[in-house]
This record gives structure tokens, sequence and C-alpha cells, in this order.
């Protein structure tokens, strides 16, 4: 199989970068269109409309509708033909991002990516996660190219809720984990090739820094600091875990995550804290993982607030019977699940699961957390 690697066409990452936001995309476009929500467009509204003003650029300004869903993006990428931009560009969170990649694409537009969380690593990606109206997820896509220009302001994000910068390092947790996996079957990423050794090096720095750093960069952002830490994490959590993901593939980590919304319960779950109880599933379902340092990667998890425990993501006292959906899933044709170097089954991944909901339990009482 042929090896593929892609990535963004320009990062651009520091403190204060949003402020000249309008030298970075008046050299992609001169018609943007600026999708955002209200909350945010209160927030950064005032000096990202001035700094397009000042680059001269035809500013069309659309509020979000909330969820990246196929008939939202439409709509956006109606907009976008009917006003002839010539460039999208997404403020906000992944599903305010997810829903632009979708619209640009649709419309034919260049696409920027500005992201107010370090949440996930949806700003650097070629895909859109679809949700339905219910806010359950029900798939993704690709569109083939990534955003032409990424801006990521560190002082913006370091303002942003902690929860959220927490929850973006499980997503980036889990890249090198499922990297790894899917490198060992030399499984297909998901731009259809295998990984090359640059992307599987991103992956693996992408643990390493979030592994490292993560405890400090918490710290700092719980201060609204930003530290030499917090724009390692930031720069883990956006643009290592994005190209990492994409261009190496996932596995039983995402493929539960997506299951999970799935449960009423777990709604008001961010992606990265779904993604977390993930990661311990697919240590646990792993026979070659060291348990020294299953225990390690579940102590920092711990030790940053991420989900350990069927109580944490608010499935306390869930069913075998329950999870068998989730198993069934995994173990169904096309599943994710089966980029592991051995057979996946219903009844492994749900033992998986309540295996993992003991071992967090367990870690906890060890470093005198409450369960």
């Amino acid at each position: 199989m042929i090896a593929t690697f892609v990535a963004p066409r320009k990062y651009v990452q520091g403190r204060g970068v949003l402020q000249d936001a309008g030298s970075y995309i008046g050299k992609i476009g001169k018609k943007p269109l600026v999708l955002w929500d209200a909350r945010v467009k209160g927030l950064l509204g005032g000096p990202l409309l001035a700094s397009l003003k000042a680059a001269k650029l035809e500013v069309e300004d659309v509020q979000f509708g909330g969820d990246s869903t196929k008939a939202e993006a439409a709509r956006v990428a109606q907009i976008a033909k009917e006003r002839g931009a010539d460039i999208i560009v997404a403020v906000g969170g992944g599903k305010t991002l997810d829903t632009a990649k979708a619209a640009a694409a649709q419309a034919g537009t260049k696409m920027v990516t500005c992201p107010t969380m370090a949440s996930t690593d949806s700003p650097t990606s070629s895909f859109t996660v679809w949700y339905d109206e219910k806010g359950v997820c029900q798939g993704f896509e690709s569109w083939g190219v990534n955003p032409d220009l990424v801006l990521v302001d560190t002082q913006v994000i370091a303002q942003a809720p902690v929860r959220a910068f927490v929850a973006g390092m499980g997503d980036a947790l889990s890249t090198w984990l499922e990297a790894e996996a899917v490198y060992k079957t030399r499984g297909s990423n998901l731009i259809g090739g295998v990984s090359t050794m640059a992307a599987l090096a991103i992956a693996r720095l992408c643990y390493d820094t979030v592994m490292t750093h993560g405890i400090e960069a918490k710290r700092a952002v719980e201060q609204k600091l930003v530290t030499p830490a917090v724009e390692k994490v930031i720069e883990a959590n956006t643009l290592l875990s994005g190209i990492g993901f994409e261009s190496c593939g996932v596995a039983t980590a995402h493929m539960i995550a997506n299951c999970l919304p799935g449960f009423p319960e777990c709604h008001g779950l961010m992606h990265g804290e779904e993604v977390a109880f993930g990661i311990i599933s697919q240590l646990c379902l792993d026979d070659a993982m060291p348990v020294g340092e299953m225990h390690r990667i579940v102590d920092f998890m711990i030790a940053v607030g991420l989900p350990v425990t069927f109580a944490d993501i608010h499935l306390e006292g869930v069913t075998r019977d329950r999870l068998k959906k989730i198993g069934d899933i995994c173990a169904g044709p096309g599943s994710l699940c089966h980029n592991h170097p051995f057979k996946v089954t219903s009844d492994t991944i749900v033992d998986a699961m309540i295996a993992a909901d003991a071992l967090g339990r367990e870690r906890k009482k060890r470093m005198g957390s409450v369960v």
C-alpha cells in the first residue's frame, strides 16, 4: 500500500495572532464568510472584525446553528454561494469548525479554522464529524483537503474553560496509542494509505508532550496563563494530534468514543472525555500493553481530571446488556476496532469497558481520589 501524509497548508500559533487575522486571511481570499456563535462573536468579534476591515476584506457575518449537522452545513454553503464568499472562516469549537469545513467543500471556497479552545484535533483535519439534531454521532466524512490556514491564538485558548483544555489532552493522548495499533497491522490510515515515518514520529511526539507537560500546562491554564508548557500542549492537542490521527489512523479508543453519545447520560460529555474512557478500554483490550505503562497513563488521566470510570461518564451502574450495544457496533463490519492485530468481538469490547471501570476505580483509590 502507498504511504500518505496530509496536513493543513499553513499553521500559525501564538499569543494574539487573531489580532492579525486580516493579514493572514487576506493572502487567501478577499470576501470571507465568518461563521461563529453569538458568544464567540461577543468575546472576539471586535478585534477580529477590525483586523479583517483593516485588511480591506469584505466580511459576511453568519451565526452558527449550534451543531454539525448536514442541514446546517448545507445552509452555510448556500449563504456562501449566494453572497459570493471566496473563503469560509470558522471561529469557535470543533462543531463550528467541522460545519465550516463541510460548507467550504460544498461551496467550493477556501477554508480557515480559528479554534477558541484546544479541546479537539479538528482544526487541522479534512474531516467533519456529523451529528443529528439530537446530538448523536452519525459518523465522519473527509472532504479530501485540509484547511488552507489554521490560526491558533494561545491567549484566547488560555481564557477558555479548563475542562475543554483537559478534554483536548484526552483526544491527543489517544493519538499515539491508536497509531501504534494501526501500524502493527499495517492498517490503513484515514486517507486510504499507510503511515509515513513522519506521521508516526509526530504521533509519538504528541503522546510524549502531553504526558510530560500536561499537568503543568493545566495548572497554568487554571490561572489563565500562557506558559511554555501551555504552548506545547496546545500544539500537541491541535497540530500534532490532528496530523497524527489523520495520517496514522485510529482504533478502539475513538470507536468507543463515537458510540457513547448514543447513551442519553453521555450527552453532556466533550469529545475528548469520551475518547479518554475509550483509551482505558483500549488499554484493557490490548494483551501487549505493559501493566506499568497502563498504570502510568491512567494515573496521568486522573491527575489532570479526565474520566476513567463509568461514574465519570455518567454511566454508574450500567449493565452489561446496555453495553452490548457498543460491543456489537465495535465488533461490526467496518469498525475501527479491527485496526488491532488481534480479533475483536462484542464480548471482548464489553469486557474491556468493564475492566476499564474497575481499573479506573482502583487507581483512584490508590491516588486518594474520590470515585
